[in-house]
């Protein structure tokens, strides 16, 4: 099921871990869930914010070449679980246009103990980050411009 429709739902090997591009509004319901044994669950959304490096930001796009996105993407979710003791990895991002305060980016990992949850949801966002193919636009008051956003994870 590598290829999803567009928007769809796709789920990696991990009975909880879910990988996702959506069109609409991130479901944080969708993020949140944990199994008996968690004792962590930790959640990072990124959000539309209104200045970057200076220019007043009035709106995003966001694009994805999506056949290569959930791939990718469904290989972080089992590299994030082969470096970390974590029960569920859960990535989520918006594509489209979004409004300032909107969440673009959603990642939520659970795990018996907090710090384990802490480094995979660090790792799992700057590592899709990296390597995902999706570009961002910014529509600034002055005009606009696609952004390269690839941090190395650290």
């Amino acid at each position: 099921m590598l290829n999803a429709p567009h928007g769809e739902c796709y789920r990696p090997r991990g009975m909880g871990d879910l990988v996702r591009l959506v069109h609409g509004p991130i479901d944080l319901d969708d993020l949140a869930a944990t199994a008996p044994a968690d004792g962590a669950l930790c959640l990072f959304m990124g959000v539309v914010r209104n200045e970057n490096r200076g220019r007043r930001v009035e709106r995003l796009e966001y694009e994805a070449y999506e056949d290569m996105a959930l791939p990718l993407m469904e290989e972080i979710v089992a590299e994030t679980r082969e470096r970390y003791p974590v029960s569920e990895v859960r990535l989520v991002h918006r594509l489209g246009r979004l409004e300032i305060g909107e969440a673009s980016v959603a990642v939520g990992v659970a795990s018996p103990h907090r710090a384990e949850a802490f480094a995979a949801c660090r790792f799992a966002i700057d590592t899709l980050k990296a390597k995902v193919p999706i570009w961002k636009k910014e529509h600034y008051t002055d005009g606009s411009e696609w952004l390269e956003e690839r941090d190395p994870p650290r």
